[in-house]
């Protein structure tokens, strides 16, 4: 287990051919200084997002010849999971950009999908940062969508929006209901400096507090029909969410991994210090053996989505995956907590942050009930299409 000390290089030792994950590793020391700085104030880690766009990994996802890195799903998650070492918040917020480039990324590579290469060619020539709206544009979808000439009028609440202030456009959707009892959702990216979008300042938590995750309000804004990127039935599983399904939640938990894993460094750190004992031996034992599991489970998650293979399926196993990563992630934190002992309750020791941040790895979809509920849907053989 590598450990943060090993990472500690500075930004400027940052080679322009290194890898995503050297230049991830170049970077954490510094991340790491600012992030209990933006857990104090509910600050956004804006100058964090600064130095990732500087080191290239903006545009990690990019296939090459589109101008990008061309860094594929696990490497893209390594580079995620060190900086989850370092700071939680930047590497989950992080991670919503990141999927919402590789899920295009691998539409262009496995199915010829060309009407993605101007988004992903504009992320590698100007750097933007895409937004995810998360839980707000799960599989019911949420706002407003009213059909107008040439388009729509669009008007929706959109919570959960990490890194909303660094973010260039919103990949959201709108739910158009046609009057005769059908309801489908429109997808489209909508601009952040359009003055009917606005950020609504909402983000006070528990933990993740860096991640700017505040609501994003759209007011009566026009999308054309030619910026619609697809429609699908409100309620239902359509193919292009089984393939961000499949693909995104490698990377969002990987963030978590990273968290725990640098929860065990520090409470073995802080062990180390005391006079060995039986309990704390035990305890580091039981933490090791649960962190383990966390691995595992997320290696899992990682080959699933490896196969290239998107399907109701490959949403299954995501799904346990996912439910086994943020369970054992956060015992194995838990644990970290009382193998440090006293110690770990001070925030300067970082312990009690790290305590916090892993409790995101909760309310994710498919929370624990809708997982349960769709993987045994799945070992008895009935429709999956409405569970969420």
């Amino acid at each position: 287990m590598q450990g943060l000390a090993d990472t500690m290089a500075r930004p400027e030792a940052v080679e322009p051919t290194s890898s995503v994950i050297e230049r991830a590793r170049a970077l954490v020391g510094v991340i790491a200084d600012r992030s209990a700085t933006a857990d104090e104030t509910d600050g956004f880690v804006r100058d964090n997002y600064e130095l990732l766009k500087e080191a290239g990994l903006v545009e990690a996802g990019v296939p090459v010849e589109l101008g990008g890195a061309g860094a594929e799903l696990p490497e893209l998650a390594e580079m995620l999971r060190i900086i989850g070492h370092a700071c939680g918040s930047t590497a989950l917020a992080f991670a919503m950009h990141t999927h919402q480039v590789a899920v295009p990324a691998w539409r262009w590579r496995h199915q010829g999908v060309t009407a993605v290469e101007p988004l992903l060619r504009r992320v590698a020539g100007e750097r933007l940062i895409l937004l995810s709206s998360g839980g707000s544009d799960w599989i019911g979808g949420s706002g407003t969508a009213e059909k107008v000439d040439g388009g729509y009028r669009v008007s929706a609440r959109k919570v959960f929006t990490s890194g909303a202030e660094a973010g260039h456009i919103l990949m959201t959707g709108a739910i158009f209901d046609a009057g005769d009892g059908t309801r489908s959702v429109i997808h489209f990216g909508a601009p952040m400096k359009a003055p009917e979008v606005r950020i609504e300042n909402t983000w006070h938590t528990l933990g993740m507090r860096g991640t700017g995750s505040n609501d994003v309000v759209i007011d009566n804004l026009f999308i054309p029909d030619q910026n619609v990127a697809f429609s699908r039935k409100s309620g239902e599983w359509h193919p292009v969410f089984q393939i961000i399904a499949t693909l995104a939640f490698p990377l969002i938990y990987a963030a978590y991994l990273g968290v725990a894993e640098s929860a065990r460094d520090l409470a073995i750190e802080a062990a180390r210090k005391r006079p060995a004992s039986d309990d704390t031996t035990r305890l580091a034992g039981r933490m090791e053996t649960e962190l383990r599991v966390a691995q595992l489970a997320h290696r899992w998650i990682l080959d699933i989505a490896m196969r290239n293979s998107p399907s109701a399926e490959s949403v299954n196993e995501v799904m346990i995956g996912r439910t086994l990563t943020a369970r054992h992630a956060i015992d194995a934190t838990e644990l970290a907590m009382e193998v440090a002992g006293g110690a770990s309750f001070f925030r300067a020791n970082g312990l009690e942050r790290r305590f916090r941040d892993i409790q995101g790895a909760r309310f994710h979809p498919l929370q624990a009930g809708p997982q349960e509920r769709y993987t045994g849907a799945v070992a008895l053989g009935q429709p999956v299409a409405n569970i969420f």
